[in-house]
Order: structure tokens, then C-alpha cells, then sequence
């Protein structure tokens, strides 16, 4: 005769969870997501700061390509536009010097400062950041070729 299984079936449903567990892995997320957040979204604040600080080196780079060119830099009313299209009557112009106009945009949305002749040098590159005033800390921090 074959082997039975002596033990009576249990009565009742355990394949969910019941809402107090439900209640604390939910807690769990909350409380990670709490603790987690804040350095989130200082990360994605430095991270605008050291890409405006790279692309403020591509546009140093840039300006003495036009330089070698042209035997100048850009005047302010060129702008730094002239690195991305011809200025009026420059024959020597062998651009682009950067490939797209929003190289010459900072992170936040803003053109940068271009300043030539420079107090610092042959010409400045600014940005001031995300808040667009002098000075500040952090995401609001000037990024400047000169420092």
C-alpha cells in the first residue's frame, strides 16, 4: 500500500503579505530614499559646476584655434559666436571652431561671459553659475578660466 501523508491539510491562504509588512518594507524605501536624496542631488550639483569648468577649456582651446587663424581673438561684438560661425568679412576664418552653438552655452541655460581683451589674461570666460550673480557657493559658485 502506498505511503500517505498523515498530516492535515492547513486551512487558509499564505502566499501574500499582510499589510504590516507591507507598512514596513514601504517604511524601508521611504527612509532610503530620504537618506539617499540629498546626495543625489548634491552630486548633480557638482557635476554642472566640473562640466562648465570642462567646456570653459574647450572654448579656451577654441579661441586660440581662431587665434592661429586670424591673428586675433574674437572682438566682444563678435562674441563667441565667432567660434561656431564666420564673422562679417574675416577671409582667414577656417571654422568651426567648436561644432555646435550650445557650446557656448553654460549648464544652466546661460551664454557664457566672454570678455577680450581679458582682466586676467588675452580674454575671460565666465559662468556665474546657477543662480547668475557674482559670487556664491556651491552650484552658485562662478566657474572662471582664470582660476
Amino acid at each position: 500500500m502506498p505511503l500517505q501523508n498523515d498530516r492535515p491539510k492547513q486551512q487558509g491562504n499564505d502566499d501574500g503579505f499582510t499589510l504590516v509588512e507591507m507598512l514596513v518594507v514601504l517604511g524601508i524605501i521611504v527612509m532610503l530614499a530620504a537618506m539617499i536624496a540629498p546626495q543625489v542631488i548634491r552630486y548633480l550639483g557638482t557635476a554642472r559646476s566640473q562640466t562648465a569648468s570642462v567646456q570653459i577649456k574647450n572654448v579656451e582651446s577654441a579661441l586660440e584655434l581662431f587665434y592661429l587663424d586670424s591673428g586675433r581673438y574674437p572682438s566682444e561684438a563678435e562674441g563667441l559666436k565667432a567660434l561656431v560661425e564666420a564673422p562679417k568679412g574675416l577671409s582667414t576664418w577656417h571654422g568651426p571652431y567648436l561644432k555646435h552653438s550650445s557650446a557656448i552655452i553654460d549648464p544652466w541655460k546661460k551664454p557664457y561671459i566672454f570678455r577680450q581683451p581679458g582682466e586676467h589674461g588675452n580674454f575671460d570666460v565666465s559662468s556665474l553659475g546657477r543662480d547668475g550673480v557674482l559670487g556664491g557657493e556651491g552650484e552658485d559658485k562662478d566657474v572662471l578660466n582664470w582660476q
